[in-house]
């Protein structure tokens, strides 16, 4: 949902996703001279309650000096910025907001202007598309607070810490698993990493139901590790022994006979009834507890019987384990074939390809967004879309990464690359925000961060997807498993959708996006500053300096922008 409002001077925009809900103020830059900060109140009628939403900072001048961890009311101490987003928002759920602009003196601020504006969240569990994204914030301020940095015990599937991280992606798996009741339904499941032992608990009870079930899960001879098992390989088995389900399991083999194969990287289940596909769940997830309940990752489940009916195809495809270049053949008849240009309503695109031209397809739709592009990059950022970064239409341009470089670039490269990346940060178009947590005892009062250990390589963004100018009237959102990459292209088993027109979704999107760039792009912020066990904590500025820097021709003035309607 979106809703802009204007009263004396002060313009706000509300997006509403289904857990995020981002506010972007405007105002004139004469009408900003004095500007102390927002202040943002919240109403929730169904719950009853009403309360000044909080923040970390505060003014030197009234600091109450409160613990580390501690939050401060914005009426008090207000938000200097543009955007800001309730993260705590719940899903199908009426808020009233009422932002005032403070002027004044930090002692005695004063309210300058006022909007009221009434926002209702989007339900989760209803329309063709049902997106849930986990915490992916492991490392975070709110599990420092609740859980003290303690990892879940994996011998509890009880333990609260398990719930909080999933956010509600583990249970839209179980209720998509749990809608096929009987013998007249039927589930079919490519997984690249089958080793989430209530996931095959899932899959078991469903098969005692009497459901159709079968199961292909990546089975490639890939090097092994240094235990000597080879991965995913070996858990993936072992998984399905466990749970009494090899007999409905068959592995998955990109390419005989080759050192290092393609890897069978699907994450979706295929929901049939009396024959016939009805809906899939795919997304980013990877079937394990560091994809569920760790790195940033997202459900996506598509109500729509063609769209499953395609998947179902690429399912019966590689189940088959044909010749690489025969199921190539095979999905490119499946496929969309002008990705740059995609029909209004939802695409599917399936990997392997015979070429490129699906990944410099992407490329061509980025390179198009006029106001806005949002990414997610979780192995590195691939040659096509650096040209994107550089020369692309939108004005706004966000990058989410993983880390700065991908793999495999060699030491003697690596200087060359970072410079190259540097390069693109500077541009006033983007903002590229890197995983990160923080390591500091204490930073502007805030505690300091562990990870809970449920990933090894991608250690905090997992998400494979683009959005192209999502507050228009015209979004286009682009999500799956694919990493935007020559390998997820032209050899490894992948899927995405590619869908336009979806307002609906995109704003689920994007509400998801800016949770996740908002809390990496300070955690990288505070891990480059050289003295950053020993800061001091930063106030906020009572000098008439914070909103200077949102205009003129900024990153920060095209954001406040955006978000508030006025690009």
């Amino acid at each position: 949902m979106r809703i802009r409002k204007t009263k004396d001077g002060l313009t706000v925009q509300a997006t509403a996703g289904s857990y995020v809900v981002i506010l972007g103020m405007n105002m004139s830059k004469a009408d900003c001279d004095g500007l102390l900060g927002f202040a943002v109140h919240r109403s929730d009628p169904e719950e009853e309650e009403a309360a000044w939403m909080e923040g970390l900072k505060t003014f030197a001048e009234t600091d109450p000096g409160f613990a580390a961890g501690a939050k401060y009311p914005t009426n008090r101490h207000p938000i200097q910025g543009f955007t800001w987003s309730d993260f705590t928002a719940k899903p199908g759920r009426t808020y009233l907001y009422k932002v005032q602009a403070l002027g004044g003196t930090p002692q005695a601020l004063v309210k300058r202007k006022e909007v009221e504006i009434k926002v209702t969240t989007e339900k989760d569990d209803a329309g063709d598309h049902r997106v849930f994204f986990n915490r992916g914030a492991a490392a975070s301020q709110e599990f420092a607070r609740r859980f003290g940095n303690v990892r879940p015990d994996a011998d509890d599937p009880g333990d609260p810490r398990w719930k909080w991280l999933s956010r509600g992606a583990f249970e839209a798996i179980e209720n998509f698993v749990e809608r096929a009741v009987d013998s007249s339904w039927g589930l079919r499941v490519a997984a690249y990493e089958f080793r989430l032992p209530e996931f095959a608990a899932l899959l078991r009870k469903a098969k005692q139901r009497g459901v159709d079930l079968k199961i292909v899960f990546d089975a490639n001879d890939n090097p092994p590790g240094e235990d000597g098992s080879v991965f995913p390989r070996d858990e993936n088995r072992q998984t399905a022994k466990d749970a009494g389900l090899l007999g409905v399991s068959k592995g998955r083999i990109t390419k005989k006979n080759v050192q290092k194969p393609p890897i069978s990287h699907h994450k979706f289940v295929v929901l049939l009834h009396n024959g016939q596909a009805q809906a899939v769940l795919t997304g980013s997830t990877n079937f394990s507890r560091g994809g569920v309940f760790g790195q940033s990752n997202a459900i996506h489940i598509v109500d729509d019987s063609a769209v499953a009916g395609q998947y179902l195809q690429c399912w019966t495809a590689i189940h088959g384990n044909p010749a690489p270049d025969t199921l190539k053949n095979t999905l490119d008849g499946i496929n969309l074939q002008q990705i740059a240009d995609p029909p209004v309503g939802t695409s599917c695109v399936f990997s392997p390809q015979p070429t490129l031209a699906a990944l410099e397809a992407y490329a061509e739709l980025a390179s198009q967004a006029r106001d806005g592009l949002f990414m997610t990059f979780a192995f590195g950022m691939n040659k096509l879309f650096k040209d994107v970064y550089r020369n692309g239409s939108a004005k706004l341009r966000y990058a989410l990464m993983d880390k700065l470089l991908g793999p495999g670039v060699k030491t003697a490269q690596k200087a060359a690359a970072e410079q190259e990346m540097l390069d693109i940060r500077k541009m006033i178009e983007n903002r590229i925000a890197v995983g990160n947590r923080i390591s500091a005892n204490r930073f502007d009062r805030w505690l300091k961060e562990s990870l809970t250990g449920l990933n090894t390589h991608v250690q905090f963004i997992h998400t494979k997807f683009m959005l192209v100018d999502p507050l228009s009237d015209d979004p286009i959102v682009v999500s799956g498993s694919a990493n935007f990459s020559d390998a997820s292209t032209t050899a490894n088993d992948e899927n995405m959708l590619v869908i336009r027109g979806d307002k609906r979704a995109a704003d689920i999107y994007l509400g998801e996006y800016m949770r996740l760039w908002n809390h990496y792009a300070f955690r990288e912020f505070l891990a480059k500053s050289p003295k950053a066990e020993s800061a001091r904590p930063q106030h906020l500025d009572a000098g008439n300096k914070w909103w200077r820097a949102y205009f003129g021709d900024t990153d920060k003035s095209r954001q406040r922008q955006y978000f508030s309607g006025g690009a």
